[in-house]
C-alpha cells in the first residue's frame, strides 16, 4: 500500500475513533500507587489517563458531632508524692462534641473492580466507583 493510502487510512481511522461517544467500562486495578486500571487485554491504563471521582479516593471533611461515648469500665494508674498508685475501677463516658476531622479511605486497592466512563474521543476515562464495596 502506497504511503499516501496509508496516511489516509490513519486518518480515517482516527477520525472515527474521536467519533465514539463515552462508553461505560469495567477494569481492574492492578496497583496502586502507581495507579493501573486494566480494562481489556490490550488496555491497561496509568494515572495520566484517569480522572478520579471523589469516590475513589481518600480525603478528609470536616464534621460536626455532638454525642456521649459508650460506657466503659477501667482503673487509672498514677503517681502521687513519689508513689504509684491505682484508681478503683468505675464506669464513665465522654462528651464528644465540635467540629472534627475525618478521613475517609476511598483510596483504590490492586484487586478493585471499578467503574469507568469512557470520554468521548477515548483519550481519557473517568473513574466512576468500585464495584460491590471493593477490597478492605
Amino acid at each position: 500500500m502506497s504511503e499516501m493510502a496509508q496516511f489516509i487510512k490513519k486518518l480515517a481511522a482516527d477520525q472515527y475513533e474521536s467519533g465514539k461517544p463515552a462508553a461505560v467500562m469495567v477494569g481492574t486495578v492492578l496497583s496502586n500507587p502507581p495507579l493501573k486500571i486494566q480494562v481489556d487485554q490490550k488496555l491497561t491504563l496509568t494515572e495520566p489517563f484517569l480522572i478520579l471521582t471523589k469516590s475513589v479516593v481518600d480525603y478528609s471533611v470536616n464534621m460536626t458531632v455532638d454525642h456521649t461515648t459508650e460506657p466503659i469500665t477501667h482503673s487509672h494508674s498514677y503517681t502521687d508524692d513519689g508513689y504509684s498508685k491505682t484508681t478503683g475501677t468505675y464506669t464513665h463516658s465522654h462528651k464528644y462534641t465540635g467540629t472534627k476531622k475525618f478521613t475517609v479511605h476511598n483510596g483504590l486497592k490492586a484487586g478493585d473492580k471499578v467503574i469507568l466512563l469512557r470520554v468521548q474521543g477515548g483519550k481519557k476515562y473517568v473513574v466512576l466507583d468500585v464495584i460491590g464495596g471493593g477490597t478492605v
